[in-house]
This record gives structure tokens, sequence and C-alpha cells, in this order.
């Protein structure tokens, strides 16, 4: 490992605030409206700025409007193993009247908190990775195998296929060893004074589908005339329960529950139940993990208010674990769903496989040894990301042994898990200045 120079860390403080503010004040919400996403804003950004530290920097589009941009620090020997610094540059929609600060204004408060849509999920991450490659390149940095910077768009989404996924079929030389990209990092303090802090392994993978209920068109006026579809589809929901298939043990479920529990514990229930003690963010995240999960979300009925409609159709958010095929998934919601009531199973897209890296290697060493050099107690514990990320798609291209993790250590995990997706999302900035060092010491590690 390359020794590195002494750290100015105000400046870069200073540094990767100016450059995730700047980040999160240019609106990139994904959504499916024409006019949306303008990823290009932020991958130019990142392009100039790059540009500006000496590391040379490409925007690749599909779409004008919703670039990707890619930049290398070129290593000593091509054959040599690589490492990818990963992130997105979209976001999620937002309602601005549910905020305390606008969501686009990247507001930072008197305690040091950095208000705005982006600021965890994922321009923060965005911002610290784009800031380490900044900093390795003044600094001279020379790694003995490429360094790779990519933050693509339409990861939120990706129905318009812009993002990863089409840029790894166009750039067939982008194929990193390693990455590390968004799915970890968060802090756990447990009820027993021990603390965890998870890196994730993999993601479960995707296969929505919608339930169709089959009735009778009829005047709503009068409510017995016809067969309203729309009672009967809220019938077969109420059967999909809580969501929550009957739990399967996983390698990386194993593993995870013994790093938490400090034992092997066979009876799955009862360390699910232990574990979920410790810390609240298990009670949801564990029983996730361990099958597939089914959770309504979009609803289609009437176009007419007093037309009762012959369908209505209810869309699925369906997450499944690596091996889950969609026959699995069809047997288990038709048993939850019954035959009594008339329905039809569609699949608006095709299944997108779930996948994971190994539970030990480089990277998770290197996490490892970044919290032991900062005397930082915490065990670090393997896990799957419950939603889903781009590194799927530098596993099945690349092979690449891809992992979620930035370091959290100023901003609590209720604090996370209450802003992803929702209102008052926000990080704190010391948060920022710690990834930062994270990824200056994880290129040092691997490619020093």
């Amino acid at each position: 490992m390359t020794e590195p120079a002494v750290l100015d860390l105000s400046r870069l403080h200073e540094e990767v605030i100016e450059v995730a503010r700047d980040l999160i004040r240019l609106d990139t919400t994904n959504a499916r409206e024409p006019g949306l996403g303008n990823e290009t804003r932020c991958a130019a950004y990142l392009q100039g700025y790059l540009a500006r530290n000496g590391v040379d920097a490409e925007l690749i589009a599909r779409d004008r409007d919703r670039a990707n941009v890619v930049a290398r620090i070129r290593g000593r020997s091509p054959d040599a193993e690589s490492l990818a610094f990963v992130g997105h540059t979209d976001v999620v929609p937002c309602d601005a009247r549910d905020w305390t600060h606008p969501p686009f204004e990247a507001v930072v408060d008197d305690v040091g908190w950095l208000w705005g849509r982006g600021a965890v999920d994922m321009k923060n991450e965005v911002a610290a990775r784009a800031v380490a490659v900044a900093e390795l390149a003044r600094s001279g940095f020379r790694p003995t195998g490429d360094l790779w910077f990519i933050a693509v768009a339409d990861e939120e989404d990706g129905i318009a296929d812009v993002g990863m996924r089409w840029l790894l079929e166009e750039r067939t030389d982008i194929r990193p060893t390693h990455s590390i990209n968004e799915g970890g990092g968060e802090r756990l303090p447990l009820a027993d004074g021990r603390a965890v802090v998870m890196y994730a392994v993999g993601e479960k993978g995707t296969l929505p589908f919608q339930i169709t209920a089959l009735g009778e068109a009829g005047h709503a006026s009068q409510p017995t005339l016809g067969n309203n579809a729309v009672p009967m589809l809220a019938r077969l929901l109420t059967r999909l329960g809580n969501g929550l298939a009957d739990p399967v043990s996983t390698p990386v479920v194993r593993a995870l529950l013994r790093a938490v529990l400090g034992r092997e514990e066979p009876d799955l229930g009862r360390a699910v139940a232990e574990a979920g003690a410790l810390h609240r963010t298990l009670v949801h995240v564990l029983p996730a993990l361990m099958g597939p999960t089914l959770a309504p979300t979009m609803l289609w009925g009437s176009d007419k208010r007093n037309v009762m409609p012959a369908r209505a159709t209810a869309e699925v958010d369906c997450r499944i674990l690596p091996g889950t095929t969609q026959a699995d998934v069809e047997a288990q919601v038709r048993s939850l769903l019954g035959d009594d009531i008339p329905y039809e199973l569609t699949w608006p897209e095709p299944i997108t496989p779930a996948s994971s890296s190994p539970v030990d290697g480089p990277v998770p060493r290197a996490i490892a040894a970044f919290l032991a050099a900062e005397g930082d107690p915490a065990t670090v514990i393997p896990g799957l990301c419950t939603g889903f990320t781009d590194s799927n798609y530098l596993r099945a291209a690349a092979g690449t042994a891809a992992y979620g993790f930035s370091p959290f250590r100023a901003t609590p995990t209720e604090v996370i898990d209450a802003g992803v997706h929702n209102a008052d999302e926000r990080v704190h900035v010391d948060d920022l200045l710690l990834s930062v060092r994270f990824h200056l010491d994880l290129a040092r590690r691997l490619l020093g």
C-alpha cells in the first residue's frame, strides 16, 4: 500500500461539501415523463470538475440529455486488477411542500446537516468518490491497475435503458475487477453495547407483476348491477398479507446472523428474533432478505367515476433472491391468491436476476482494515441490498466483485432510512469527509 501524503482535511472537507451541494442543486429527477432526467447536467459538471484536477473524463450518452460520465486514472500495468468508484446521478421525484428546506437548494444548516434530494441517494457518495479521484490525481498517485470513476444516468427507473446496462454493452473496455457502489455503511448501535457496520455483497433482483381482477362493468348508481372489479381486487390484495415469504436461509443471511449474534444459531426464527431485538432496523431488513417480497404500489380501475370497471389492476413491486425464477414467484402468488376470485397475472417487465459477490475478498477486507485503522470497534457484517443497484450489471457484464459501502458515523441509520426516497433527505457533512477518506484509503490498499 502506497503511503499517502499528509492530507489537508479542512480543504478536502470544504471541497466535498461544495461538490455535493452543486450536484444536489442540479435537478436530475427521474420520472417517466418527457423532459425529466437531465443527468447530463451532473455528468457535464463532473467532467469539468475532474478535468480541472487533471483527470480525463468523457461523456457517453445514448440520449444527449441523459449522459453518463466515465473517468480513469490509468494503471501502471494493463494486467493488474482494477477498481471502479461507481454511482448514479439521477434522483427520485419529490414534492417540495413536504420538505423543511427546498429539496434542490442544498441547504447546510447550523448543525451541519446537508438537506436535499440526493443527499443520501446518492449525490453524497458521487461527490465523495469524485473528490477522492481528484485528490489522488493531484497527489500524483499511480495505481498498479486502472482506477475508474463511473457516474451513470437512469438508475432509479431504468426503463429508458440509457445508464449502466447500456454503458457496459456499449463500452466493452469498462470491465473493472472490483467496484464500490451504494448500499452499505450505516452504523447500527446494538442493544447489547456493540455496533455493526454492514457492507452490501449483492442486491435482490426485480420481477414486477400485475394482478388484474376480472369482473363485469356496470353503472355506479346501481352497485349490485354488474360485478365491480375494484372490490374484487381489494380482496385479492389482502391475501398477499405483509408481502413476505416464508423465511429461507441463505449463505449471506447465515453470515450476517452469525456476525450479529456472535454464534451459530440453527433455529432461523429464533436467530431473526434475537437479531431484531438488538436493533430495530434489523426487524425490517432481515425478513426482506429471506425470500421474495411482494408490495402492491400502483392501482388502476375505471377512468370514469360513474362506471364500475370490468377490470381493476394492481402492479406489485417484487424483489427476489439469487436463484429465484419467474415460475417460483408465480407459484407463490397463485397459492396466496386462491382460485375463488377470477384474475389474471401479467409480467410488464422481464426478470432482472439477483446477484451477489463473495462475502470475503479484497474489498471487504479493505473496509474492515479502514475501520480498524480508525479505531472503530464495530463488527463489519455482510448483507444484501433489498433494493436494486447498478452493481448487478457490473457482475453480469464483467464478473466484477461489486460491493456497496460508504461509511456513515455522524448520520444515524434512522435519519438515513427516513430520508431515502422520502421528504427531508439529509446527511451530516462530516460523513462526506469520512467517505472521501475511505475511498482514498481503498484505492491505495487495492491499487497502491
